[in-house]
């Protein structure tokens, strides 16, 4: 947990442009957006990736999307959005540290690449 990108981020070792935060959350501008509304929203508690969600911190992960949709609201992604949380090489995530991107403001194409 010492070297994972985004527990430095909320620590505020590295800077983000931040959107959301409380204790238990943070939601910030992904750097590479894919969208044009391109979000991270990440516990702050270090959970490796939903593949890792046990019945000790899956308080977190529901809160997580609890505020997922309250930020989804404010940022009027009200004709839709697609979330992702991607989970181990094979999933490609590169972050090992449970994150979900918002993607909204746009159409969907499906099925994704």
């Amino acid at each position: 947990m010492g070297d994972c990108l985004f527990c430095k981020i909320i620590k505020g070792e590295i800077p983000s442009d931040k959107v959301y935060e409380d204790d238990r959350v943070l939601v910030f501008k992904d750097i590479e957006p894919q969208a044009p509304v391109h979000l991270l929203a990440i516990p702050k508690t270090h959970i490796q990736s939903a593949a890792h969600i046990t019945p000790e911190n899956s308080a977190e992960a529901a809160y997580l999307f609890e505020v997922i949709a309250k930020v989804t609201a404010e940022q009027k992604l009200d004709k839709g959005f697609r979330l992702v949380s991607n989970c181990g090489e094979h999933g490609q995530q590169t972050v090992p540290h449970l994150h979900v991107h918002i993607l909204g403001d746009r159409q969907m194409a499906w099925p994704p690449g």
